[in-house]
């Protein structure tokens, strides 16, 4: 098959990072794929190291007249079967042809920029519920799932690297640093638990208030926060629990990584991880916003190390059932090819 992959983010968020995976991944199964995207060196670099030459556009607002009459011209000259629009402003720059468009939402995003595709997934299923609800026919939205890397063979960052003592309970956050990933509340249940360290591993605006709370709180001889890291399998291996405590998660592509490197997890009960999480099982699931029950369940669990190794063998089980690259990219070729009978 033929396919473009189209998508206008600049940053670096899990989205992104998730369209430069299955983008490779889609050329290591052997179809020939088309990377459409905004201008960014790194991102072109990545995808021409995978032997991928990416179209490059600006993708700006209503006065961009220049990048969807681009994008027609590069699908007409690459001619794909299937053409698909991450998020939001790609799928408004995403012309019709004799292609077959798809939208791709990896959040609740409003359906009127996606007018141009026949078909929408969504990377969980209550995305796709809310495409249906929306008004979406429901014979044409689907689900696909993210996969993450496999972190098996991660070796563990090193805690004096953190001024970590060997052996202390160690909990792990990751993440844009903004409200809505609920830091705070991380930091809160971290008080309650005494001789407990946590290193919480990204930036954003919220750093300032996180910082001014570690010290309200006493906690700045336990709390790392060392901004954006690229070892997160590493991060991962060192830690004894990784906690999610996000307010709204769509899906929570860290969940994910946890399970990948066999660290059990604990979550509030954000949209995402409430469904991936089978709460108990794989992972635990705590109300959100709640530091008492998230501390709680981190006092439990850094008790529990028979508990623990269960709950991180179930999640490394799910992760190569249901979220690694092979079993993924046969899902999204599946699909491709239905759509295309």
């Amino acid at each position: 098959m033929r396919i473009a992959q189209v998508m206008a983010g600049a940053v670096n968020g899990g989205a992104e990072l998730f369209y430069e995976r299955m983008t490779g991944a889609l050329a290591r199964a052997g179809q020939e794929v088309l990377p459409i995207i905004r201008r960014e060196e790194g991102r072109a670099a990545r995808l021409a190291a995978l032997g991928l030459e990416p179209a490059g556009f600006r993708f700006g607002s209503r006065l961009d007249f220049r990048t969807s009459p681009g994008i027609n011209r590069a699908l007409k000259a690459f001619q794909p079967d299937i053409a698909m629009a991450w998020m939001s402003r790609a799928a408004a720059h995403l012309p019709r042809g004799p292609w077959v468009n798809i939208g791709r939402l990896g959040g609740y995003y409003d359906l009127k920029y996606f007018r141009s595709c026949t078909y929408l997934v969504g990377n969980t299923h209550g995305i796709v519920s809310y495409i249906a609800d929306a008004g979406f026919p429901s014979g044409r939205a689907f689900y696909l799932p993210n996969f993450v890397e496999d972190f098996a063979a991660a070796r563990p960052a090193s805690r004096a690297e953190f001024a970590i003592p060997e052996g202390a309970p160690l909990l792990l956050g990751l993440g844009r640093l903004h409200e809505v990933k609920g830091f705070d509340t991380l930091i809160r249940a971290l008080a309650g638990l005494p001789e407990v360290y946590c290193v919480i591993a990204g930036e954003g605006p919220q750093r300032p208030q996180l910082e001014a709370l570690v010290a309200e709180l006493g906690l700045a001889a336990r709390v790392r926060l060392p901004g954006w890291r690229r070892d997160t399998g590493a991060l991962l291996k060192a830690a004894d629990l990784f906690v999610s405590s996000s307010r709204h998660e769509p899906l929570g592509n860290m969940v994910l990584e946890a399970f990948s490197a066999a660290t059990p997890v604990l979550a509030a009960a954000a949209e995402g991880p409430r469904e991936v999480i089978r709460d108990g099982e794989d992972g635990v699931l705590v109300p959100v916003d709640d530091h008492v029950r998230l501390a709680a369940a981190a006092r439990r669990l850094l008790g529990d190390g028979a508990g623990r190794a269960q709950l991180a063998a179930a999640g490394r089980q799910r992760f190569l059932n249901e979220f690694c690259e092979a079993a993924v990219t046969t899902l999204w070729l599946d699909l491709f090819r239905a759509v295309l009978r």
